[in-house]
């Protein structure tokens, strides 16, 4: 059974960059997948009332907008369907609209139809950012952010962030497809930061993917002079990782996410591949 990845792309009013088009189809060529990309385009409503009747040029601004998101849309796209053919994934696509606050909770909605999602990450891109959280916590699939500043190639190392909680045994099993196409894994357990729920956890996990024929390890590290999330990250570069997973905390409250400590600083500072399981 081939896995189905969703990769929502997003325009107006900040774009995914090109970076994209080369690392979505990077991962989905690693793992074998179909790819749909989806264009969310965005729908501006024109207001009616008497102040916009004194603004004449509203609608006329409105219609550039839409057209320029639209533009933008079709040259992603296009993009895509070259790196798709050069790498031999199979494409498809599609084009939808809607209303700007809730393209986010629409790339979610979608999302709950595919294996996983593929979530182009810029730095300070507020558009991806947003969409990447209602994806992560309002689809029900594992998504992986894809920083834009990477070249994403074959994931041969990966890398596990383990306390023990259900939604880092979720992001392990999600994240099977790369476990068992990887030549090493490395169990990172951080120590002095908050009481873990077993004190060889990271062992036991890492004995358990062994006997499932895995090549693992438990490494515990310390991220006194870093966040949490950032100290991942650091740490699971330095062991040549090129994918981190991780479970992510948090929920949403009319569309504003309250983060955890270590999902939100991955998120403001992102510096490899992140598997998000939530």
């Amino acid at each position: 059974m081939k896995l189905q990845a969703f990769l929502p792309l997003v325009t107006y009013p900040d774009s995914n960059s090109d970076a994209i088009a080369s690392n979505a189809t990077a991962i989905a060529a690693y793992l074998g997948a179909e790819l749909h990309a989806e264009v969310i385009t965005a729908h501006i409503p024109n207001v009616s009332n008497a102040t916009s009747r004194l603004l004449l040029e509203v609608p006329e601004l409105i219609r550039k907008a839409e057209a320029a998101s639209r533009q933008r849309g079709e040259y992603l796209l296009e993009k895509i369907r070259e790196e798709s053919a050069m790498k031999l994934v199979k494409l498809t696509t599609s084009l939808s609209s809607a209303a700007l606050l809730f393209v986010g909770e629409a790339a979610a909605i979608e999302a709950r139809y595919f294996d996983l999602s593929l979530l182009g990450w810029e730095a300070g891109n507020s558009t991806s950012r947003a969409t990447a959280e209602a994806v992560l916590f309002g689809s029900g699939r594992p998504a992986i952010l894809l920083p834009e500043t990477q070249a994403i190639g074959s994931i041969s190392h990966v890398a596990i962030a383990w306390d023990g909680s259900r939604v880092a045994v979720r992001a392990v099993a999600d994240a099977k497809p790369f476990l068992e196409r990887a030549s090493k894994i490395t169990v990172l357990t951080v120590v002095g930061e908050k009481p873990l729920m077993e004190e060889n956890g990271a062992e036991r996990l890492a004995a358990g993917l062994t006997k499932r024929g895995l090549i693992a390890e438990a490494t515990p590290i310390s991220t006194e002079d870093y966040p949490v999330g950032i100290g991942l990250q650091v740490h699971a570069i330095a062991r040549g990782a090129s994918l981190l997973v991780m479970g992510g905390y948090g929920h949403s409250v009319v569309r504003d996410f309250v983060l955890g400590g270590a999902t939100e600083d991955v998120l403001d500072d992102l510096r490899l591949p992140v598997l998000f399981s939530h």
